[in-house]
């Protein structure tokens, strides 16, 4: 066993978990505009889906506006089809050029929700974390147990290993904490 070789899968593997709870916080509207709101959105159009992002420029010049402008001024229904059928619950304004989209302040419920809903993803990413220490740990027992690693060696691996989780799950809470109060700002 190559203990190098699976002390940086694990780290690595650790920080894919913390990069996907940060794609899923990106997609998390928070009562300010963000490009990111739509990136799952794909459009229907000339006979096929294209992410919205190939087919118009996402553009906030304001903290609650964005605009989106295709390249293509046929494609403004379709887009605008698109957003009033996903669940950003945000209303689109075509000016036959461009689409305005206003973003509403959230109301107290609103953001309590939203603040479970990342509580909850922060939750996920701290058990994917576990998950991945789970693993490397019992690897590691497994190789002391053939005999490839010492007993010592073994011990300081686990405390490394700990280590890392801990700091990946402190990364997490401080995400966390920042992304709830983005959530809760008015």
């Amino acid at each position: 066993m190559d203990v190098d070789e699976l002390m940086l899968e694990t780290e690595d593997r650790m920080d894919k978990s913390v990069q996907h709870l940060m794609e899923q916080y990106s997609k998390v509207r928070t009562g300010k505009a963000s490009t990111a709101m739509f990136d799952g959105l794909v459009v229907k159009l000339y006979g096929s889906e294209m992410p919205l992002k190939q087919v118009a420029n996402i553009l906030t010049p304001e903290a609650r506006l964005v605009i989106i402008q295709p390249y293509d001024k046929n494609a403004i229904p379709n887009i605008e089809k698109t957003i009033l059928t996903s669940d950003l619950g945000v209303n689109p304004v075509n000016d036959g050029t461009v689409i305005r989209i206003n973003i509403p302040q959230l109301t107290e419920e609103r953001r309590k929700d939203m603040s479970k809903m990342v509580n909850k993803m922060a939750e996920e990413a701290r058990q994917s974390v576990r998950a991945v220490r789970r693993d490397a740990n019992e690897q590691l027992k497994k190789a002391q147990k053939d005999g490839e690693i010492p007993e010592d060696n073994m011990y300081k691996l686990l405390d490394d290993i700990q280590k890392l989780t801990d700091d990946h799950v402190a990364d997490i809470d401080k995400r966390l904490e920042s992304k709830t109060e983005e959530i809760m700002e008015v």
